[in-house]
């Protein structure tokens, strides 16, 4: 009996196209780019982070104790970020969001990438109301990698004033 009942929870809690709650009787239904995304997350891993062409950013949500790291390795001579990789403890939709990122994030201009706001994010993915904080600590760990990454190359070129304003860039 105890078995069973453990068989059906877990067969329940794997994330697919359809989630079902057991006991509410209570379907929920994530669109499929949450799914590809979790099934089959892009760019998942770290780089050295002592490497000065890396930014990293590790953001968390204590509420639903999620957590995110998001690196960058920048070109220097260019300013284009030409990888990314992403570690996150979270639900679904946290890695999905996190893959996201790092494919959006991947060929683009350091300073383009702020830009991306978590409702993009969220949009593309259609995460539901609940989940928008998954997408709102994608936002926050690019920003991050940007931050860390432009006071990384400020401290190794000696300048103050880069990194002054491309933390300003960051935090905007």
């Amino acid at each position: 009996m105890l078995r069973q009942t453990c068989k059906k929870i877990l067969a329940n809690t794997q994330l697919q196209p359809q989630l079902r709650a057991s006991s509410l009787g209570i379907a929920r239904h994530y669109h499929e780019r949450v799914v590809d995304h979790y099934n089959n997350p892009r760019n998942v891993g770290s780089f050295d982070n002592s490497d000065p062409d890396v930014g990293t950013g590790l953001v968390g949500a204590p509420a639903c104790g999620d957590v995110m790291k998001l690196q960058i390795r920048v070109d220097d001579k260019t300013g284009k970020i030409v990888d990314a990789r992403f570690k996150t403890f979270g639900c679904g939709s946290a890695i999905a969001s996190s893959s996201v990122a790092t494919e959006w994030v991947k060929g683009q201009q350091m300073e383009d990438v702020v830009s991306i706001k978590n409702t993009e994010i969220a949009k593309h993915l259609s995460l539901p109301p609940v989940k928008l904080h998954c997408s709102m600590l994608a936002e926050d760990a690019i920003k991050a990698a940007v931050k860390d990454y432009t006071a990384k190359r400020a401290k190794l070129n000696g300048s103050s004033t880069e990194a002054a304003s491309s933390e300003k860039a960051a935090e905007a």
